[in-house]
């Protein structure tokens, strides 16, 4: 049994060492929520730098609820925000989730969030490979 475990430990090592070296991010950041609210932003810049395109579709933290893949679009005159179930990135291609496109909706944080700290963050993708991040909490900018 303890072979068993050595092996999954192993292999479970081996796929995050693989998308660590398939993927990497810039400019992430999750936004502190605005005061009374349990929904907030999570933006960042991701590469795809294998020669395969893949597919986004889920995120996760341990620090929230819940976290959903979003999209904002425009449809009959009206900018509309939707939950999308996957994010296409082409081979050696970039994603960019900004404000206005494509972004992460983060729901019901377990503890009040402080700039600066970092949140815990795992995109999965379609063929199994995990990306696990630490992301920064950012003010949310003054209108």
């Amino acid at each position: 049994m303890r072979w068993f475990f050595a092996a999954l430990l192993i292999l479970s090592c081996a796929m995050s060492a693989k998308a660590d070296a398939v993927f990497s991010v810039e400019d992430s950041q999750i936004r502190q929520p605005m005061p009374g609210r349990t929904v907030t932003a999570g933006y960042l810049t991701l590469h795809n730098h294998s020669a395969d395109a893949v597919k986004l579709v889920a995120a996760s933290s341990s620090q929230f609820a819940r976290v959903e893949l979003h999209q904002h679009t425009h449809k009959d005159g009206m900018m509309r925000m939707e939950q999308i179930s996957e994010i296409n990135i082409d081979a050696g291609g970039s994603v960019a989730f900004e404000p206005g496109g494509l972004h992460l909706m983060l729901f019901e944080p377990k503890d009040t969030l402080e700039i600066g700290q970092q949140i815990p963050l795992t995109l999965e993708f379609a063929d199994g490979q995990q990306l696990m991040l630490t992301v920064p909490v950012a003010a949310t900018p003054k209108r």
